[in-house]
């Protein structure tokens, strides 16, 4: 049997020594923890526990909606179709890109429904921080100017057609409309202006592709795409147009007029 070196056998009895000392130690003093987060399901008798803990759920619960608040009940659904729908007519698929659409549309977005979130953080946020109306009431004050800014811009007739699919009585006023009518009607009546500005969009782009169209095949260029050909001279009218000024002031001034 072969011996072991000397070395190992004196660091293998060093650290059984440091082990032993250890233990000891550890025995005879309380070693430190860390803290656990302890969540407790019991009945609570502080009416402030509970208070706290249903607003962290609402916070998280709004933190989860707010994509679909966002695109619901402002002026998003608009200028990102109408955006994507210029895209396509002027037939850059790839440019410009998507982030930069969908930054527009953000921007553009709160642009537009600033005076709308400065009345409900006036009317509702501020005082209910302050203490002085409580969450329900602090929710109403900060529907009302949300709700104004949507009849603004539903039709009436979309706003007919939910009422009657809801089966409900035609209301007495429009204030009397609740919300769960009022936001799909309104969404229903922003998806049809947007793809009313896209038709018209539309229209010159599909000119130009129709004249080079019949230029190419009078030429017997039947090959050459023609879009490759009418990009250059979309691109040229819409720069000379001033497109991106026309199209985004038309945009914002349709919801502020």
């Amino acid at each position: 049997m072969k011996l072991l070196k000397p070395s190992v056998v004196v660091i293998g009895l060093t650290f059984a020594v440091l082990a032993g000392a250890v233990t000891a130690h550890a025995q005879g003093q309380a070693v430190d923890r860390p803290a656990f987060i302890n969540i407790d399901l019991q009945k609570g008798d502080d009416p402030g526990q509970v208070s706290v803990v249903m607003q962290i759920f609402l916070l998280l619960t709004v933190l989860s909606l707010a994509p679909a608040i966002l695109i619901m009940l402002t002026s998003f659904t608009r200028i990102t179709i109408v955006l994507s729908l210029l895209r396509q007519a002027l037939g850059s698929h790839q440019l410009p890109p998507n982030q930069i659409i969908i930054g527009l549309s953000l921007f553009l977005t709160f642009f537009v429904m600033a005076p709308v979130w400065q009345k409900a953080n006036q009317q509702a946020l501020q005082p209910y921080l302050e203490r002085r109306i409580s969450s329900s009431e602090a929710f109403r004050a900060a529907m009302e100017p949300v709700r104004k800014f949507m009849i603004g811009q539903t039709r009436e007739k979309d706003l007919a057609l939910m009422i009657e699919v809801a089966k409900l009585k035609r209301p007495p006023n429009i204030d009397a409309v609740p919300n769960h009518i009022l936001i799909p009607a309104f969404v229903i009546s922003e998806l049809k202006t947007a793809f009313q500005i896209g038709f018209l969009l539309y229209l010159p782009f599909l000119i130009i592709d129709m004249v080079v169209a019949s230029v190419l095949l009078s030429m017997g260029m039947m090959m050459l795409p023609p879009v490759m050909v009418s990009l250059p001279f979309k691109l040229m009218i819409f720069v000379l147009a001033d497109g991106w000024y026309l199209i985004v002031g038309s945009l914002v001034k349709g919801f502020t007029a």
